[in-house]
């Protein structure tokens, strides 16, 4: 059954989804695709059967799948580019691929520290570069980028990943700044617990959210040409008293 969703002011291009099997990005896509073209990037993209099923149902005019690698970041230039060149303006970019990691084993093993900094961080800055470049060539276009609350007040428990989307948060808040006036707008969106198959087997911290919820208020704030969205919205006040919380209590908080 095709899902109906009001588009908007989204921008009338392509839908790109950096990440072709995330749940978020999906959630999305379908929310976004009735007449459009998408775009899935993904590892094994020959293998999309079931992501390609939900878009269509969702009335998506034509759905391409592209091989992507976010960690192979010297790629990232010549695919975005062939993307443009074979599949039209891209409208909304979606940055969906990431790793939550093994906080035990980074703790231990610095090669496994280092590689969830550099997909959670290191490969983001990459795609959004040379996407920023693109966007501001066509004079258009509309990037979601996701952060979490756990880079808002890094947590002990988590460090290793608060730490990457720390750093992804001061990026793509600048680089939003340094859209302005292109024509291209940068959504951030800060989530608090995604109950997902990332999280899949933890108990959900407080104020948790589904990938649903998320693509709504996603979809609401690039409607309404937003800087950044807190999901659930209450993330927002409570964040604002962890962050006044002294060291001392905070080195305590278990999540």
């Amino acid at each position: 059954m095709q899902r109906e969703f009001n588009t908007g002011a989204t921008d009338a291009g392509a839908v790109l989804v950096l990440g072709g099997r995330s749940e978020i990005g999906l959630e999305v896509a379908q929310r976004l695709a009735p007449g459009r073209v998408v775009i899935l990037a993904a590892r094994r993209s020959g293998d999309l059967a079931n992501e390609i099923a939900l878009v269509r149902a969702a009335g998506a005019s034509a759905i391409h799948c592209v091989e992507f690698d976010a960690d192979d970041t010297a790629s990232h230039p010549g695919l975005l580019g062939t993307i443009t060149a074979e599949h039209g303006r891209i409208g909304v970019a979606v940055l969906a691929f990431g790793v939550l990691g093994n906080q035990a084993l980074a703790e231990r093993d610095p090669a496994h520290a280092l590689a969830v900094v550099h997909t959670d961080f290191v490969a983001q800055i990459s795609v959004l570069t040379v996407l920023a470049n693109l966007l501001r060539a066509q004079g258009s276009g509309q990037i979601v980028v996701f952060s979490s609350v756990a880079g808002i007040r890094v947590r002990k428990a988590n460090y290793v990943y608060g730490s990457a989307k720390a750093g992804l948060d001061g990026f793509a808040s600048g680089l939003g700044d340094a859209l302005h006036g292109s024509g291209v707008h940068l959504l951030l969106v800060r989530s608090g617990f995604v109950i997902g198959r990332m999280t899949e087997g933890m108990s959900p911290a407080p104020l948790p959210s589904t990938p649903g919820q998320i693509a709504d208020a996603v979809v609401k704030g690039l409607r309404n040409n937003r800087i950044r969205v807190w999901v659930p919205a209450l993330t927002r006040p409570a964040y604002i008293v962890a962050r006044m919380l002294p060291q001392a209590i905070w080195r305590r908080m278990p999540r």
